[in-house]
């Protein structure tokens, strides 16, 4: 069935209930006639990251001068690969959300143009004028549709990054895959939280790396069913699992199918879904 694609109105309203939802999503959203934001001011969208390596340069510049006082404090000094895995870890985790925002809320699916989404390169904050949505009916539909969404944003700078994070096409596409699968389960924590159907606290290590509780099966379930495997180019399945308290209660996680490296700037603080982070030691989080 064909897409019906509609203005951008009804996603403004998402959009400002998504930041109420998600504090830690540091967006400015413009409106139609607004000026776009400027490379005079540090600004760049994502065509521009996609295509121009100054751009590209300058983003990367700064993620290194953020993750700096971080590196000094635990002693550590990250070499440029690490700090090119954050900026592109951070920029996947926040489009998936910005994507999947909608289509938690309200069945829409925004088409976001590499246009459209701008990222300070001093502070890592975005901006974004919403156009147009999809919506379908199906609900396999939609989560295809998503998925493609993702997909046909990110790709450009997939390969912008390539060469700076030293990673392959495989290992690219699993950071998208990961970051995907943790937006959505971020985002039903959120609701969750919202709706004071949680039983228990979230605990987050990061935004990308969070243990949800006990009661966010609802966003699990999205993620996997958006995310069941075989969906390529998104190279593997959410592939949660459930781990078991001594107290009886039981935690849901997943095993990242790639590391983001945030253990080379603090060695203590791997993420709680890190491949690094054993089981005990994720127990012992939650």
């Amino acid at each position: 069935m064909p897409a019906a694609r509609r203005d951008a109105s009804p996603l403004h309203a998402d959009y400002r209930l998504l930041l109420e939802l998600c504090p830690v999503l540091r967006l400015a959203l413009l409106a139609d006639g607004e000026p776009s934001p400027s490379p005079a001011q540090g600004w760049y969208s994502a065509a521009e990251l996609a295509a121009d390596p100054a751009a590209l340069e300058a983003a990367l510049a700064g993620e290194a001068a953020r993750i700096a006082p971080v590196a000094d404090e635990h002693g550590t000094a990250p070499r440029p690969h690490v700090a090119a895995s954050r900026l592109l870890h951070h920029y996947l985790w926040s489009v998936s959300v910005l994507i999947a925002g909608p289509w938690h809320l309200a069945r829409r699916v925004p088409v976001i143009d590499a246009a459209d989404l701008w990222l300070h390169a001093p502070t890592g904050d975005l901006a974004l004028r919403p156009r147009a949505h999809v919506s379908l009916p199906g609900d396999d539909e939609l989560r295809a549709e998503l998925r493609a969404a993702v997909v046909t944003h990110v790709e450009p700078l997939l390969a912008a990054f390539a060469g700076p994070t030293r990673r392959g096409t495989r290992a690219l596409w699993g950071m998208v895959t990961d970051d995907l699968a943790s937006a959505i389960w971020y985002l039903g924590r959120m609701l969750d939280e919202r709706s004071g159907g949680s039983s228990q606290p979230a605990e987050a290590v990061d935004p990308a790396g969070s243990a949800g509780s006990a009661g966010v099966a609802g966003a699990v379930a999205a993620a996997e069913a958006v995310l069941p495997g075989g969906t390529e180019p998104l190279v593997g399945a959410a592939a949660f699992r459930t781990l078991l308290g001594a107290d009886g209660r039981s935690h849901p996680t997943r095993t990242r199918l790639g590391c983001c490296l945030y253990y080379a700037i603090r060695p203590d603080s791997a993420c709680i879904t890190c491949p690094r982070t054993p089981d005990d030691e994720r127990l012992k989080r939650l």
